[in-house]
């Protein structure tokens, strides 16, 4: 038999459909999970100006807690009447081991990257990819240095970070790769290149 999944929604914190035993973050984590969803609403907005987020904080041991943190921004329109297709998927999972002074953050951050796009000069082409990484950081806990404001941070650096990361390695070296393999040149325009070459070194010579 299949079971139907439930689930919880991270605004009003109730099920979908209705579970009366659901787990529920504590009254305390649930005040920060809707203040957390507020916050990277507007991150969301500012950084992908568009997509969707959702925050969701679950209690450990003590009074330390995790929090899971998504975002997700699809596209599909045509740019200088190139179509193209993408995705991104931003999965953040954070442990916080709270001191009361001082808390130590351990951050595991996944970006998945899909993008398409077709045209009569290139055809469909399709390349995908996914950046895992993890960090941990002990950061002071003050009025103006919250828990909201030290994970804001972290967050913020660490998919900048894997942005660079996919754009000039991922995908830059699969640009490079692509080059050498195949030319997007015909064979004509690679003539003429080389004549247009041996006509400057022989004028260079004289």
């Amino acid at each position: 038999y299949q079971r139907r999944v439930r689930d919880r929604s991270p605004w009003s914190s109730k099920y979908d459909p209705p579970l009366s035993d659901g787990a529920q973050p504590s009254a305390p984590l649930r005040k920060l999970e809707v203040q957390m969803n507020e916050v990277f609403d507007i991150y969301r907005d500012l950084y992908f100006e568009g997509g969707v987020s959702s925050v969701y904080c679950w209690d450990l041991d003590g009074s330390n807690f995790a929090a899971c943190i998504l975002i997700k921004k699809t596209q599909d329109q045509s740019k200088k009447g190139q179509p193209m297709k993408g995705t991104w998927d931003s999965i953040h999972v954070i442990e916080v081991d709270d001191h009361k002074s001082k808390a130590h953050y351990t951050l595991t951050s996944t970006v998945m990257l899909s993008l398409e796009t077709k045209n009569d000069a290139t055809g469909k082409m399709h390349l995908a990819g996914s950046l895992t990484r993890r960090e941990e950081k002990e950061c002071p806990i003050t009025p103006a240095a919250s828990h909201i404001v030290n994970i804001g941070r972290l967050i913020e650096n660490m998919e900048i970070g894997l942005r660079q990361t996919l754009e000039t390695i991922y995908f830059g070296k699969t640009k490079s790769i692509c080059s050498d393999l195949r030319s997007v040149l015909s064979k004509s325009e690679l003539d003429a290149r080389k004549q247009f070459s041996s006509e400057i070194n022989r004028a260079v010579k004289k």
